[in-house]
């Protein structure tokens, strides 16, 4: 269909954008990381995550590389129900790392607001992530198919019984 030609390229693009950022400038994303780990080891003291800044540093890089691999696919239709359903789960750590930290009192209202801006905006794109992986553009799913094969595969069965 048309809409899904023009509507998944666009919705990408976000992704692509996020992932070339984290690709190209790897620095705010690794302060953002180490700041969301160490609110875990705050909060859950049994998960002691010792990352080095080089080993934090590569794997921002290798999500902002999965992120633009997974939204190209996506955006040239290749496998987009998996694409999508990739990025809904690379989109995750985003939503976690934005999530509102209250230790972090001196803030100003702008970055107050600028995080919570970028929390609602990796919600949403999380869930139309998930929306279209949940497309089926009018076909019927695996499960549907696979029900409908045994329900004919039976029906063939019984009347070739029937029958002898």
């Amino acid at each position: 269909m048309l809409l899904r030609r023009i509507a998944r390229p666009l919705f990408a693009s976000w992704f692509v954008s996020e992932g070339m950022d984290a690709l190209r400038r790897p620095a705010p994303h690794v302060a953002d990381a180490r700041a969301a780990l160490d609110r875990l080891e705050r909060t859950v003291p049994s998960a002691q995550v010792h990352l080095t800044d080089t080993q934090l540093t590569a794997a921002v890089r290798a999500h902002g590389a999965a992120v633009v691999a997974a939204s190209g696919l996506l955006a040239f239709g290749k496998a987009p129900r998996t694409a999508a359903l990739v990025l809904a789960g690379l989109t995750a750590p985003l939503v976690v790392v934005n999530l509102p930290d209250r230790t972090l009192r001196a803030r100003t209202p702008e970055e107050k607001r600028a995080r919570r801006d970028r929390l609602v905006r990796a919600l949403a794109f999380t869930a139309g992530a998930v929306l279209v992986g949940a497309d089926y553009e009018g076909r019927p799913g695996v499960r549907w198919r696979i029900d409908a094969a045994r329900e004919r595969h039976a029906a063939v069965k019984a009347a070739t019984s029937d029958e002898g």
